[in-house]
């Protein structure tokens, strides 16, 4: 039978898929000799277990009376015990951080009766009440899924204008009779007095709220597998309310949004943890401490240097004060901004904790991107209405929109909001994610809003206690009067706090400037700098660009791209040279097919020789033409109104046909670009006449192509093109394609690999057959997706993707992140088969998928020589190529 239960002197910290990260570094601290209360682990098996089959695993409840019992004994007390009460909490922890996601309850064990012996030990009617009712409105909202609002109104009710510690014993007596009337109303039962009842239903709501929503959002967001499950901490309660000379806290080894070495963190006079996440009272900075508890203080700083040495990362810590004597209640390493992930990783390299490969891997691709995005630019003319505590950092304007429901809808419609609110909790997930930023008038920053924010990289400001947010008129009111109501503009700066009325123009960031060859300037560039040009000498894959234009070309190549992986030559045909396929499409002899074709062909050469030229040597993939003839006419409604409201015009016609065009009637163009229209018409052009197809149907089109491409490769010295065939399925299409080719390159005396793409299945099923023509294969799994799942991105995003995501069909959109178990296969398949007729095969990877992180760690797996992405990404592909060189144990096919 499996073990299901472990004390905390029983595990460690590399146990965290079974004792979840929460209760690994319990037992961790606990083996290190710091002070943390005694308890036990309940793993995160029997979590899925209780998922999957809708009940405890059979001998769980034993082992959890024999932890208890020994607990009992060490502690001296019994759960419950009515003359002298142990009591516990009971609390969430799954393998990786969910910050609020799941629940917790704490100060299990109290009743009518053991509140007395409570209140006798520790000397403190109000401390006794207090964790009553506490303990009734936690495991009310949490266990027995009341309201929350209904306690917290009960409680303002009786409040007034007074702070929560200005109430009383008899006050909390009464608002725990009040509570116990509400769990009566709403359950149709009394709040359960027995205190083992308590526990054992405590632990059951833990793991239904695996299963919870907000849960399962956060895990979708952070890509976080669904199948793991949360184990749960019994843990005796030590407590932070029970005076002045008490408190509770949470501190960061060094700060989690600029990564500055110093004491950061948020305390809490005489009160329990959820105060401090929850924001509903501001706390005071960590350093203030000092002032109210020397001892303690020092100590904690003592706790946090061994931490931080012993994880060789940034600490999470959150910490218990009871009647002066420090408690650690949880450590992990820590959340923090992108600008503080680079930071602390070459901060550790420099103090010899870690070396430059771990500082690579310490940081992502994902958080890169956000140090490139603009920043406020600082203008005289900018309003602003307060300044809050910088809880996240980057530069976000929006709406200002007071719930997470409204945030969702508006966001949802394509705008921009700012989601306001007094404080957050775990409902307002949805909403934070919907939201360009986040603001609360509470709250410090490790509250819930910071601690999320920052987990999702998304900008807050917290803790504007200037600000009266109303969230029932939906609007806030600023110092001077100034009201923001639902609707109205905002900016917030997560770098200064600063909030401002009105929409603040942006700046270009230092980490966008640096990419375009500025020099390395403050700390944060200089960590970018270090950790990139370590990356770049350790990672196998090269990266390239998809680029259209000498000017993509040019800036791909400032942020470090090896070539172009992808220019798409049907993106030169647009605008006044629309006019000139048309020529091609409505030509009717050979004579003006070739006319047209003649006329494309020195705009190309142009084309290619300004790429030719930002690339000079290195390689250029050029793909010829690849969509269907008639995405390059007009709309086929647009043409046959046009035509219709002309036919109508009897009277004008003559008059028509003698100015052309006057009066905006149809001329004879019209009407055979209209006969086009309907003749080039595909039900489903996706699968239609394109790519190759349209090379082998339309004669000269791709010879046209290749002769602009030997023209501009003469003219440069130094260009390398490729030329790819698109959507090739069967070996015989490229050969015929590649002997035209060949014979046009040959002519023109100009070297060029030949090679196509892989974006059908059946081209990744015969990849063998095809490198026996192909130089080169380039995964192009934008198409590749939608055929080997069967559907059209541009229809079923909006039509169900969203209940597919849902349902849990995806983890993740397979258009953002290569779907590895189907598409993935398939360019596993082409690359073994492919590599086996043509051991030197180039391979590529030219989809949206090439900048995607985990797609590039994929790519470096089944060795493909290189990704190609937009030029913003190439940064981030880069790192990520670092990283899968760093981290990946798969061999690949080379």
């Amino acid at each position: 039978m499996p073990k299901y239960v472990y004390g905390f002197t029983e595990g460690n910290k590399d146990l965290k898929d079974l004792l979840g990260g929460k209760g690994a570094n319990l037992a961790e601290m606990t083996n290190i000799g710091l002070p943390v209360p005694p308890g036990f682990t309940i793993t995160t098996e029997a979590c899925r277990h209780y998922l999957g089959h809708g009940g405890m695993p059979e001998g769980l409840e034993e082992e959890i009376g024999d932890h208890l019992a020994a607990l009992e004994a060490r502690m001296g007390k019994r759960l419950g015990q009515a003359d002298d009460p142990l009591l516990v909490s009971v609390r969430s922890g799954a393998k990786f951080s969910m910050p609020g996601m799941m629940e917790t309850v704490l100060n299990i064990g109290l009743n009518d009766d053991s509140v007395l012996g409570l209140a006798k030990q520790a000397g403190n009617d109000r401390f006794a009440w207090d964790t009553y009712r506490r303990l009734i409105q936690m495991f009310g909202k949490t266990v027995l899924d009341i309201d929350g609002e209904l306690f917290e109104d009960a409680m303002d009710e009786l409040k007034g204008e007074r702070d929560d510690t200005d109430l009383d014993a008899a006050d909390l007596q009464r608002l725990v009779e009040t509570f116990k009337g509400i769990v009566r109303e709403r359950t149709g039962r009394d709040f359960p007095a027995d205190p083992r009842e308590q526990m054992d239903l405590a632990v059951r709501a833990v793991f239904d709220s695996w299963n919870a929503p907000r849960a399962i959002l956060y895990r979708r967001q952070e890509r976080i597998p669904a199948d793991l499950g949360t184990a749960v901490n019994v843990v005796a309660m030590v407590f932070g309310n029970m005076g002045p000379d008490s408190g509770t806290g949470v501190a960061f080894t060094r700060d989690p949004g600029s990564g500055r070495q110093g004491v950061y963190g948020d305390y809490l006079r005489n009160a329990q943890g959820e105060d401090v996440v929850a924001g509903i009272r501001n706390t005071v900075p960590l350093q203030e401490l000092e002032t109210i508890n020397p001892e303690a203080y020092r100590r904690l700083l003592d706790i946090m240097a061994t931490l931080e040495r012993h994880y060789r990362d940034l600490c999470d810590i959150e910490f218990t004060i009871e009647r002066g004597k420090l408690w650690m209640l949880q450590t992990r390493v820590g959340k923090r901004t992108a600008e503080a992930a680079f930071c602390i990783a070459t901060q550790l390299v420099d103090e010899g904790l870690i070396d430059m490969d771990e500082a690579v891997t310490r940081v992502t691709g994902d958080q890169l991107a956000q140090l490139m995005f603009p920043r406020f630019a600082a203008t005289a003319g900018n309003h602003r209405l307060t300044t809050g505590m910088n809880a996240s950092p980057g530069a976000a304007a929006g709406r200002a929109v007071f719930s997470s429901e409204r945030a969702v809808e508006l966001a949802g419609r394509g705008e921009a909001v700012i989601l306001v609110r007094r404080e957050t909790n775990p409902d307002d997930l949805a909403g934070m994610i919907a939201a360009h930023g986040v603001l609360t008038s509470r709250g410090g920053k490790t509250s819930h809003a910071a601690v999320v924010a920052r987990g999702m990289g998304k900008t807050c400001v917290c803790g504007a206690e200037e600000l009266e947010v109303d969230p029932h008129a939906h609007r806030f009111t600023a110092p001077g009067g100034v009201v923001v109501d639902e609707g109205d503009v905002i900016s917030i700066d997560g770098g200064t706090g600063a909030v401002y009325l009105g929409e603040v123009p942006v700046t270009a960031s230092p980490v966008a400037e640096y990419f375009e060859g500025e020099p390395a300037g403050d700390e944060l560039v200089r960590a970018v700098d270090r950790i990139m040009t370590h990356a770049d000498s350790v990672r196998r894959l090269a990266v390239r660009a998809n680029a259209d234009t000498p000017e993509d070309a040019a800036r791909a190549r400032r942020y470090g791209a090896a070539g172009i992986g992808l220019c798409r030559t049907e993106h030169m045909f647009l605008g006044e040279r629309r006019r000139l396929v048309e020529d091609l499409i409505l030509a009717t002899t050979p004579e003006e097919r070739q006319a047209a074709l003649d006329a494309l062909e020195p705009l190309q050469t142009g084309d290619f020789t300004g790429i030719f030229e930002a690339m000079r040597g290195l390689p250029v993939t050029i793909r010829l033409i690849d969509p269907p003839l008639h995405e390059f006419l007009p709309d086929l409604t647009d043409l046959a109104v046009k035509v219709a409201l002309a036919d109508d015009r009897a009277d004008d016609r003559a008059d028509d046909r003698a100015n052309g065009r006057a009066g905006g009637g149809a001329d004879d163009r019209d009407r055979r670009l209209l006969d086009a229209v309907k003749r080039l018409h595909e039900q489903n052009p996706m699968l239609g006449l394109r790519g190759v197809r349209l090379g082998l149907t339309v004669p000269g089109l791709f010879a046209m192509q290749v002769r602009a491409i030997a023209a501009a490769a003469r003219r440069v010295e130094g260009a390398r093109a490729e030329i790819m065939i698109p959507l090739v399925g069967a070996v015989q299409e490229l050969e015929i394609v590649k002997e035209e080719a060949e014979r046009i390159l040959a002519e023109a005396g100009v070297e060029a690999a030949i090679g196509t793409m892989i974006e059908v299945p059946r081209a990744a099923l015969t990849a063998g057959q095809i490198a026996e023509a192909a130089e080169f294969f380039s995964f192009g799994t934008n198409d590749l997706t939608q055929m080997t799942w069967g559907f059209s991105r541009d229809d079923v995003e909006s039509a169900f993707f969203g209940t597919y995501l849902d349902l849990g069909v995806f983890g993740v959109s397979p258009f953002e992140s290569v779907d590895r178990e189907g598409v993935g296969r398939l360019m596993r398949i082409a690359v073994e088969e492919g590599r086996r007729t043509r051991p030197d095969l180039k391979l590529g990877i030219c989809g949206e998928h090439g900048g995607d992180p985990d797609s590039v760690h994929f790519c470096h797996e089944i060795g493909l020589d290189y990704v190609s992405c937009s030029p913003f990404r190439i940064p981030v592909a880069r790192l990520e190529a670092g990283r899968a060189a760093l981290t990946c144990t798969r061999s690949d096919t080379r």
